[in-house]
């Protein structure tokens, strides 16, 4: 929105000394972290209080999970999602470059996946139950909104007709291995934000441990953001430019902020959980700016804590199936780590330090290549 007001001013040559600071991605970005941040931070006592007080008992503990967990989380107000989209959405608009489609895709996608969330989590509390929204419906619901994603940047970001990456699957390491798959890129950028939004999601089960390695893959693809969607940059790094896609580093640095401030209310012990309505809504954050960046198997490096968590459920469930046994003493494979005595604030900042390296690996493919 500011940036659209210096537009303003500067196209009736209004020159006005402070605005013209809008014009540096740079500044912007700054700026959205830290309006995220005073957002989240400002709303969080009040808004703690009055989900106490709408929830009652709060989120649902899982009855066979960890055994401490019953009475140490027990009464937890859960939700505590609409707190970062508060910020997350509110500084996008306001520093953000209203003209850019991919702008707009990823806070609709966010959006539309906080609300996702925030409807399963209220049949939750509502019920009192750890089983929320039908798992086969959910699914369904997340790949029509990514797959309408995906569509809205093919057919209207402002130069998709003539980078030719629009239905492009770009591989790192490599400078010129890419793969056009025509409109089956659909389905498969769907899979990559449906994939990512869940990935979260089971990653969000211990205090502080998905809000993280969450701003620490927006802070690398805040990087690579910034980097694909500037010319220069992608010529001298032989990355492939994807104009406009700078904006989404502005969008990046929104999640940063806003994760910063809800790890304020977040940080052990908890005063309030993220629940479906923040998981759900900051994987399809990552997943739509991958996506747009021409960088969705460099988030499979980057999330690779996402993926881990999101295969040990996988494989858990699919070996039981079959054997009627367990890989893991439980899974997502946090809580494996538990089960083996390890302190929650140990398995927490070892997985925080695992995410950190893999985003190191993740960025050092856009050099190497």
């Amino acid at each position: 929105m500011l940036y659209l007001l210096y537009l303003r001013l500067a196209e009736h040559h209004h020159y006005v000394p402070v605005l013209n600071l809008l014009r540096y991605l740079t500044f912007r970005t700054g700026m959205a972290v830290v309006t995220a941040q005073i957002i989240v931070v400002a709303m969080g006592s009040r808004f703690i209080r009055w989900m106490q007080a709408k929830q009652g008992r709060g989120q649902p503990i899982r009855a066979d999970g960890i055994a401490r967990h019953i009475t140490e989380k027990a009464g937890t107000p859960t939700m505590g999602g609409l707190m970062i989209l508060a910020g997350l959405l509110s500084s996008t608009l306001l520093w953000g470059d209203l003209t850019s489609v991919y702008v707009w895709v990823a806070l609709a996608v966010t959006a539309s996946y906080g609300l996702l969330g925030f409807t399963d989590d209220y049949a939750k509390v509502t019920k009192q139950t750890t089983d929320g929204l039908s798992g086969r419906a959910r699914l369904v619901i997340e790949a029509v909104i990514a797959v309408a994603g995906v569509a809205a940047m093919i057919l209207w970001a402002s130069p998709a007709p003539t980078h030719g990456l629009s239905t492009t699957l770009v591989f790192p390491l490599f400078k010129n291995l890419i793969f056009n798959l025509g409109w089956f890129y659909l389905a498969f950028a769907g899979l990559v934000i449906v994939g990512a939004a869940n990935a979260v999601n089971f990653t969000d089960g211990l205090d502080g441990l998905a809000t993280v390695p969450v701003m620490i893959a927006a802070s690398a693809f805040g990087m690579i953001a910034y980097l694909v969607g500037n010319i220069v940059y992608a010529r001298y790094l032989e990355l492939h430019y994807v104009p406009d896609a700078g904006e989404l580093s502005v969008f990046c640095g929104a999640i940063i902020g806003s994760g910063l401030g809800f790890l304020w209310y977040n940080a052990p012990p908890a005063k309030i959980f993220m629940g479906d309505t923040g998981s759900l809504a900051l994987g399809g954050a990552l997943g739509v700016v991958a996506v747009a960046c021409k960088h969705e198997i460099v988030l499979a490096i980057v999330g690779g804590l996402f993926v881990a968590e999101a295969l040990s459920v996988i494989i858990q469930v699919a070996y039981f199936k079959r054997t009627g046994r367990r890989v893991f003493l439980m899974a997502p494979i946090h809580h494996h780590f538990e089960k083996l005595g390890w302190a929650e604030s140990t398995v927490v900042v070892r997985f925080w330090i695992v995410a950190l390296m893999l985003a190191m690996l993740g960025l050092a493919t856009l050099k190497l290549r």
